[in-house]
């Protein structure tokens, strides 16, 4: 059985993205030597992706290709007219018992992209495995949090931290099961 990961960076007070989703404060982070901060093998690592809808639409608004065509992606949403395409398939019920049951029959870790409503609902349910976070040097005036409406409280052990010279700080957790 795979492990559901959220991989995911935040600003420094909490924030996935602005309010409007955009996530351009990220490119703002000075990087002078293209560090991937360890994705290439994170990426390799996983054979599926969950996000919610607004996740999806911010990636596909873009205006490049689908970056994860090479996965099997899974959007939930709410909307039952979406129409699946080559690179997504839209999931619009029981997306728990799905998400359940997807988890229980792959063998390679699972993406959670997010977003913070999606993060919440997998978190409530005890479906993440672990959670990375890549705390940026960066304050963003409003925006998304990393969970939305109501988390219930989780404990947390952390495994493993790194920080990076962009200032950059990564913190890795597994998260204990009730």
């Amino acid at each position: 059985m795979g492990k559901i990961k959220l991989y995911i960076a935040i600003s420094l007070n909490g924030k996935i993205a602005k309010s409007d989703g955009s996530v351009d404060w990220l490119e703002s982070i000075p990087n002078p030597n293209k560090l991937d901060y360890g994705y290439s093998d994170f990426y390799k690592s996983i054979d599926i992706t969950i996000q919610g809808n607004t996740t999806y639409k911010q990636i596909i608004g873009w205006g490049i290709d689908f970056p994860y065509a090479d996965k099997k992606n899974y959007v939930l949403t709410r909307k039952q007219e979406l129409q699946n395409t080559k690179d997504v398939e839209f999931i619009s019920e029981n997306h728990i018992d799905f998400i359940k049951q997807i988890k229980k029959e792959n063998k390679q870790d699972i993406w959670l992209i997010g977003g913070g409503q999606i993060n919440t609902m997998l978190l409530n349910e005890n479906l993440i495995d672990e959670i990375q976070l890549f705390v940026m040097p960066v304050i963003i005036e409003s925006g998304i949090e990393l969970f939305e409406t109501l988390p219930k409280e989780t404990k947390l052990k952390l495994i493993e931290t790194k920080s990076y010279s962009t200032g950059v700080v990564e913190l890795k957790y597994n998260v204990e099961q009730i």
